[in-house]
This record gives structure tokens, C-alpha cells and sequence, in this order.
């Protein structure tokens, strides 16, 4: 933590401020290490504070002992508290984070503080966040295995009568009892029709017949997420449908490994979009793509970068991505598979193994 507030620091005067204040929690978090709430760390160029109430004291001296807390009582609102400290220091100009400050935080601070200069700044904690340290990275493999444990205990005990809902809430326990905290987002469990809907909330329909389910899950492990994507399909199931969902499934398979070969250190994200986009409109399902291919994550399940046709990132070693092309066919069924990967400096470590091939993929019962 203090390497990543010592980077922050140094780039104050990069941004031509005395200060940078930050009010994102999970920004206040992966500078801290902090994992409460409501409160706000203001970074100077050679010392840190952090902002909060009673309710939080103890737990900053055991989560960040090495940063003076400024502890507001019951009384007085955090706007107040900051105004003192940062009067304390004669500031003259603050950096504040343009994405998570709302116009009332904004015109509080004016009013308290008429005499400061706010400087919009965008992205400055996001940008330090996107590059993985070791220990987050050793993290995140720790999400990803504990996910893909649960999967597989999950799917091998699948019952006609059982719900999307059941599912969900099966890999929900198998993930808590693996060690993980929970889910890093709702999982999506689509058996047939529904999964053609990119983001589905699990609902009552049973897997009964049902030929295909997708089922886009995650771990979280101290705050690190995982976000893995695998589509079922019934071996052996005929039906009108049946050869096109082998070809999309292919065509999908495909389009990932084409993404993956292309990804390396210092390659535009959209190049990467691109070659997973070809792959699907050479077989003709151009148009049954319909989202990005992938994103960064991290201790949030969308980080940077973004990978998608308007995209304007580049890849950097220590980048950790998700490869997710899919298509979707209405009332009929959809096919996404998704894996993590840490971008290196000659390509790309593939962080999930579960097989994905369309005979290592069965919906059995």
C-alpha cells in the first residue's frame, strides 16, 4: 500500500495539484488497503490521511496502521472533517476524482472552502489499478481456481427438477465453502431461450429438456474477482436448431483463440476485438455479436481496459483481461465462452483451464 500511495504522490505534480483527494471506496481501498466505507483519503505529496467516524477506528488501526486517521465525531459530517484537514495544510489546489464526486459533494466543498481550486482529474487511481501487482495477481489465481472448483462440483450433480436459481445458489455455497467470500456478481444461469440475454437474472425454469444452459459466473477472494463463462449443450440432442448451435459453438471457440493469439504487451485493444470479430463474420454470425470481447477486472468485475470496436486502450504487461465473444439467437438459445488472462510481455498466460470444447462442454443429468 505504501508503493502505490507513494506512486499517487509523486504524480501530484504531474497534475498540478497540492493534493489529490479520493472519495472512491474501492480506490480508498486498493491505496489503503482499507475495506470499510464512507470515508476519503487525501494524499499529499509527503503524507497521507485518511477521513472517517468512530465506527471505523478500530478497524483502520488493524487494516492501515501506518496512516493517520482524522475520526470525525457523530455530529459532524465528512465534508466538515475534510475542510479542517485540508485547511490545516494551506492547500491551494486539490485534485478530485471527476467520475465519483457529485455536483452536491462539489458545491459543499466551494462553500467551505472558497478560497481552493478544484481540478478535475479522470481515471489517475483506475489507470494504477489496471497493471496487477504480484500479490494480486496470486489473488485473482486464487478466485479463478476457487471458481472453477465450484463449477465443476456444481454441474456434476445436475437434476432435471433443478432451477437456474438452484444453480445459482449452488455455486454461490460451493464457492463460500471453498473460501471464498462470495460472488463477484450475480451469476447468470441461462438454460435455453434464456440464455440468449446476455444478462440474465436466473429465474424458476428447470432444466428438464432443456438442450443448452450458460452459466457466467465469479469468485471473490479479499476483494479480487474472477468472471468465468462456460455453455452446456444436451450430447446427442437433435432438433431444428441443433446444427447451428454447432457451428455458432465452433465459431465462438474460434473467435476466442484468435483473440488470444492477438493479445500481447502494446497491442490497441481493439486490434484484439477485431480478430475475434472476423473469425464470427466469416462464419456469418457477425451480427449475433453483440457486446464487447472483454474487460479488465480486478476488485471490480469491470476495470480497465475495455475491449470492444470503439476502444481506444493498449494492452500493458500486467493487464488481467477477460476473453468473452459470444452470439445470441432469440427465443432460441445463446452461446458466450469466457477466460481470464494475464497479459505478458511476449502474449498472454491463460489463467482458467476448464475445458471448452464443444464434446468437453456436456449438459448431462
Amino acid at each position: 500500500m505504501t508503493d502505490r500511495i507513494s506512486r499517487l504522490s509523486t504524480s501530484l505534480a504531474d497534475l498540478d495539484v497540492d493534493a489529490m483527494l479520493i472519495v472512491n471506496d474501492v480506490n480508498v481501498r486498493y491505496l489503503s488497503g482499507f475495506t470499510g466505507d464512507s470515508s476519503w483519503l487525501l494524499v499529499l505529496p509527503t503524507s497521507v490521511t485518511i477521513l472517517s467516524d468512530g465506527r471505523y477506528q478500530v478497524q483502520l488501526e488493524q487494516e492501515c496502521p501506518s496512516i493517520p486517521a482524522a475520526i470525525r465525531p457523530p455530529g459532524q459530517r465528512i465534508g466538515e472533517l475534510f475542510a479542517e484537514v485540508a485547511s490545516s495544510y494551506n492547500l491551494r489546489r486539490i485534485g478530485i476524482e471527476s467520475g465519483h464526486v457529485s455536483i452536491a459533494m462539489l458545491r459543499d466543498w466551494e462553500a467551505r472552502l472558497p478560497e481552493m481550486t478544484w481540478v478535475e482529474t479522470s481515471s489517475v487511481v483506475e489507470n494504477f489499478r489496471a497493471i496487477k501487482d504480484d500479490f494480486e495477481i496470486a489473488t485473482i489465481r486464487q478466485s479463478i481456481a476457487i471458481a472453477q472448483q465450484a463449477f465443476r462440483t456444481v454441474t456434476a450433480n445436475f437434476k432435471p427438477t433443478k432451477t437456474e436459481q438452484d444453480i445459482h445458489y449452488e455455486l454461490e455455497a460451493a464457492m463460500r465453502q471453498l473460501g471464498a467470500e462470495g460472488v463477484s456478481f450475480h451469476p447468470i444461469v441461462g438454460a435455453e431461450p434464456s440464455g440468449a440475454l446476455p444478462h440474465y437474472r436466473p429465474g424458476d425454469m428447470p432444466l428438464g429438456e432443456c438442450r443448452t444452459l450458460l452459466i457466467d459466473w465469479g469468485a471473490k477472494v479479499d476483494g479480487y474477482c474472477s468472471d468465468l463463462t462456460r455453455t452446456l449443450h444436451r450430447p446427442g440432442s437433435k432438433s431444428a436448431n441443433s446444427d447451428r448451435y454447432e457451428a455458432a459453438y465452433q465459431a465462438v471457440l474460434e473467435a476466442q483463440l484468435a483473440a488470444i493469439a492477438t493479445i500481447r504487451d502494446g497491442v490497441a485493444a481493439v486490434e484484439v476485438d477485431a480478430a475475434a470479430r472476423a473469425v464470427l463474420a466469416k462464419a456469418g454470425f457477425a451480427e449475433a455479436f453483440s457486446h464487447g470481447l472483454g474487460h479488465g477486472f480486478g476488485l471490480e468485475i469491470h476495470e480497465d481496459p475495455r475491449m470492444g470496436p470503439a476502444c481506444t486502450e493498449t494492452l500493458r504487461s500486467g493487464m488481467v483481461l477477460t476473453v468473452e465473444p459470444g452470439v445470441y439467437f432469440e427465443g432460441e438459445f445463446g452461446i458466450r465462452i469466457e477466460d481470464d488472462l494475464l497479459v505478458t510481455d511476449t502474449g498472454c498466460e491463460l489463467l482458467s483451464d476448464l475445458p471448452k470444447g464443444l464434446d468437453d462442454c456436456p449438459l448431462v443429468m
